[in-house]
């Protein structure tokens, strides 16, 4: 079943660019839009794979992303290989 959220031709909301994150953690989102709309999944793995910048700064800004609440660990293994989705922009947290 189809969600509305597939009509659109990104996974990018713009309200990412007015929270005050630092652009390291901008840079993970849009890295995490771009594995969701190329039907991707967001994993420590597959954004390893594409972030240009060291695993700690990784690390750092998935945690941001998560205070946030715009990205959620779905699954978790002992090795760090985490699974994480999109959180819809209305439930983000803004402070």
């Amino acid at each position: 079943m189809h969600t509305h959220d597939n009509d659109k031709t990104s996974s990018i909301e713009q309200n990412i660019f007015t929270m005050d994150l630092s652009v390291e953690t901008i840079s993970i989102y849009l890295l995490c839009c771009g594995l969701v709309d190329a039907g991707q999944t967001i994993t420590n793995k597959n954004l390893l794979e594409i972030w240009n910048g060291t695993e700690a700064g990784l690390i750092s800004g998935i945690q941001d992303l998560e205070s946030k609440n715009i990205l959620l660990k779905i699954i978790s293994d002992r090795q760090e290989n985490n699974v994480y989705k999109l959180i819809e922009a209305k439930q983000w947290k803004n402070s």
